[in-house]
């Protein structure tokens, strides 16, 4: 396999990089640089040597607008300038919250990524989206910013929690549902490979789910049409996100959550047959997520009436006709208030 995959999203010209090391060369300016870890990440053998640091909290605390301006300011006063480099090593928190402080550095300044999280690998760190938390909600303040250069070392992978690696999957099987049926057939069939974190099955799998968001991304770099698709199960799941506090379930079992609520509402509303529904539910289940409800069905429709997607007044959400078959729908609150209820009938 090639070890690089360049993408072009809008302007900006992105490169994903497969490797065992990452070449401290290109974590280095002319006009300074600033390395953005967690406490977690900061441990990981990454870097001989990468100059200035910058150690935050792990978890969503630090995706804020403090978390930012900790950013923002160590870069000015180690000097950096415009074409200097703010560098991210994380999962998707850092990732995000790393180029979202880019993006606003002296109005944009170099950015690379090296996530470290399996839902960093195939989501977070591609495709150019930034963002910070703000009012007890996700992801409600962000720009588009591509970062230069990706890199990805699966063999991280063996270093995240169990919990971790399995929240990755939750963006793996929403991807796989997107339209990838080989990477649905490696989901299915070689389940003990993935869940053994095997290397060769970890970077088949991370290079299709790159593939199919970048390919997404670049006809769509700022989610002014097709874009939006990739919040298939996001809009139920950010909104059990934020209801419960970020404290009940990380975001993939959020998102794998939403995925089982997508599919039981586009069955609902005539889009899909009961064997997409059950393909859902064997995929979520065939990883350990429990598609069963949690929470009051009022209290998720209100936290969904924040999403971004909603347009007049009603919501927009990310459905199904089936695998590979994805559609935008406005879909009255009243009838995600009765889904969710059907849910919890249907999965006690």
């Amino acid at each position: 396999m090639s070890s690089a995959l360049r993408y072009r999203f809008g302007d900006h010209d992105s490169e994903v990089r497969f490797s065992a090391t990452v070449d401290s060369a290109f974590i280095s300016s002319d006009s300074g640089a600033l390395v953005v870890f967690d406490r977690n990440t900061a441990q990981l053998p990454i870097f001989e040597d990468e100059g200035q640091r910058l150690v935050l909290a792990p978890g969503e605390s630090s995706k804020s607008w403090s978390g930012a301006r900790r950013i923002l300011q160590r870069a000015l006063d180690g000097g950096l300038g415009r074409d200097g480099l703010i560098a991210g090593v994380g999962g998707g928190v850092v990732c995000d919250l790393a180029a979202f402080s880019a993006s606003l550095f002296m109005r944009g300044c170099r950015l690379i990524l090296v996530p470290t999280s399996l839902l960093a690998m195939v989501d977070a760190a591609i495709g150019g989206k930034t963002a910070i938390n703000l009012g007890g909600y996700k992801n409600m303040a962000g720009t588009f910013y591509p970062a230069e250069r990706i890199w990805i070392n699966v063999s991280l992978l063996r270093h995240l929690p169990v919990r971790e690696f399995d929240s990755g999957m939750g963006e793996v099987i929403k991807t796989a549902l997107l339209g990838d049926r080989e990477l649905l057939d490696i989901l299915l069939k070689q389940s003990s490979r993935v869940t053994g974190r095997d290397p060769e099955v970890m970077e088949e799998i991370v290079r299709r789910c790159v593939a199919v968001k970048a390919g997404i991304v670049e006809g769509d770099p700022r989610e002014a049409g097709n874009r939006a698709v990739l919040n298939l199960g996001h809009t139920f799941g950010h909104a059990l996100e934020a209801e419960t506090g970020y404290k009940l379930c990380s975001h993939g079992e959020a998102v794998a959550w939403g995925l089982m609520q997508a599919a039981v509402l586009s069955r609902a509303l005539g889009l899909a047959d009961p064997g997409y529904t059950a393909t859902v539910r064997e995929l979520l289940e065939t990883y350990g997520f429990a598609p069963r409800f949690d929470g009051k069905p009022e209290s998720i429709v209100k936290a969904m009436q924040v999403d971004k997607k909603k347009r007049r007044g009603k919501l927009r959400l990310v459905l199904q006709r089936g695998i590979g078959d994805t559609v935008l729908r406005e879909v009255d609150p009243h009838l995600i208030v009765e889904t969710l209820q059907d849910s919890a009938r249907i999965f006690p």
